[in-house]
């Protein structure tokens, strides 16, 4: 088995090659002169695992021409971060389904696909092939539980959230709730705990995707003004547009962490482990 990636996923398929014990292929990646990309293996094996996550095009292209450059092996997709997954409604005439026709292009030449806490699991039918998702729960629980926390509470940013933050506080036995936003006049909307208080807690809110951060913000300044102790913040994929790490360090957040289905700064547990299980499991 040899695992291989796009240049958008090095750091976390070095970790799933760690975890799987089995080596990392290397790959040469290079543009032609009006753009196009280019891209050639050192090696290949009957078996591989190819690692791509999907924030842009042109990742999705990058992706695409590796899966193409396996042809010939049984090859495992496993796409981290799985871009246009939250475009899987269409709301007028003429839009296309994007979720659909990402799952319906990456579905050809590969056995097997695992994606890591897709937005909605729905999108997982739209691909040809067996779909998997894995969750990074557990991982985000053992990281908040290494650090010392005051009577911590774990919230998810409202309802449809909430079942992942229970996972995530169950890993160390914390109490959970979610937030929920009330409209007290044309103008001002308060966001609190639905049940617990948040006063003299340190509190974590979190969520699969942080993008803009714009409801987070708002929801941690709230927070600190109900009595929190500290707020802090950690989610799966950190796409983190327009500014957001910043944005959200500026309302007083302690700590803002993601995971390396897409590699950033802020990256502070992996994958990989889990990504290797759910192979293995498969195997």
């Amino acid at each position: 088995m040899l695992v291989v990636s796009t240049e958008y996923s090095q750091i976390l398929a070095a970790n799933v090659a760690k975890a799987l014990d089995c080596p990392l292929g290397g790959v040469r990646f290079t543009r032609f002169p009006d753009g196009e990309h280019y891209l050639r293996m050192a090696a290949i094996d009957r078996e591989m695992v190819i690692v791509g996550s999907v924030p842009h095009a042109d990742a999705l292209v990058q992706l695409l021409l590796l899966i193409d450059a396996c042809e010939g092996a049984e090859n495992t997709l496993v796409i981290p971060y799985l871009g246009y997954a939250r475009q899987d409604k269409q709301v007028h005439a003429g839009e296309p389904l994007s979720a659909r026709a990402i799952a319906r292009a990456l579905s050809t030449g590969v056995s097997r696909i695992f994606s890591v806490n897709v937005h909605d699991r729905a999108v997982l039918s739209h691909f040809r092939v067996p779909a998997h998702d894995i969750s990074l729960a557990g991982e985000i629980g053992r990281y908040l539980g290494s650090h010392p926390l005051h009577h911590p509470l774990i919230l998810a940013p409202d309802d449809g959230a909430a079942s992942f933050a229970g996972q995530v506080a169950g890993t160390c036995g914390w109490e959970t709730d979610h937030l929920e936003k009330t409209r007290m006049s044309g103008e001002e909307v308060r966001m609190e705990p639905k049940h617990l208080e948040a006063k003299d807690r340190d509190v974590v809110i979190v969520d699969d995707i942080i993008s803009t951060g714009g409801t987070l913000a708002m929801a941690a300044t709230m927070l600190q003004a109900q009595g929190a102790r500290s707020v802090s913040s950690a989610c799966v994929h950190g796409v983190l547009a327009e500014g957001a790490y910043v944005r959200l360090l500026a309302t007083g957040i302690r700590e803002v962490v993601c995971s390396d289905t897409l590699e950033r700064a802020c990256s502070r547990y992996s994958a990989g482990s889990a990504i290797a299980d759910g192979i293995q499991g498969c195997w």
